[in-house]
């Protein structure tokens, strides 16, 4: 796929190696290949036909249509842009930690939690915290606001405790919460760069 793409004048990104792009003076063309699956999108849907074209030409690919489920992410189409969620693996995370049905909190972290390297008991079993946090960093990909959550919570993978745990336990009650929360591409107005911080 790599040389296919190359031939048809796409340049690999040096970012991201399945990422490779076609550019002109007026359009840009995005293809995205993971395995056996092929994102396209552009400017020019009349390039993005002769691609799909040359594709199923060469390798037979089956068109999907509008992007709606890519990698775990949902993509929702909305009249002021698309919107990224993981909501089915934020319900599957949830169900997995019957957390499913636990009673929500407000915030990712308690108020004033100050977690150290050795308060608590050791976790017997710390492979179950470590698979839980791992599954958490996967989220922060269109939950910006879990990112300060995960790297507080990842900080203690080598030797979890059970104050650790709680605070773990804690950000699946948050996520409780908020399983619809993603991340929303406006389709017009300004570029604004938002940030987020810990409260104190």
């Amino acid at each position: 796929m790599n040389e296919f793409l190359k031939q048809q004048g796409y340049l690999q990104s040096k970012n991201d190696y399945s990422l490779f792009l076609k550019s002109t003076s007026t359009h840009l063309t995005i293809v995205a290949v993971y395995v056996d699956d092929i994102l396209v999108t552009g400017s020019n849907i009349d390039d993005i036909i002769i691609l799909k074209q040359h594709l199923h030409s060469t390798f037979g690919i089956k068109d999907l249509g509008n992007l709606y489920y890519f990698l775990g992410f949902e993509v929702t189409h909305l009249p002021q842009g698309i919107s990224l969620s993981q909501h089915k693996f934020t319900q599957d995370l949830l169900n997995d930690t019957c957390f499913a049905t636990a009673k929500s909190v407000a915030t990712p972290l308690p108020l004033h939690c100050k977690l150290s390297l050795d308060d608590g008991d050791l976790l017997q079993d710390p492979s179950h915290y470590r698979s839980i946090v791992g599954k958490l960093n996967f989220l922060t990909h269109s939950r910006p606001d879990l990112s300060y959550t995960v790297q507080t919570l990842s900080q203690f993978l080598q030797s979890p405790r059970t104050s650790h745990m709680m605070a773990l336990e804690h950000t699946l009650r948050y996520l409780r919460g908020t399983t619809g929360q993603g991340i929303l591409l406006k389709a017009d107005g300004p570029l604004v760069l938002k940030a987020f911080s810990n409260s104190d």
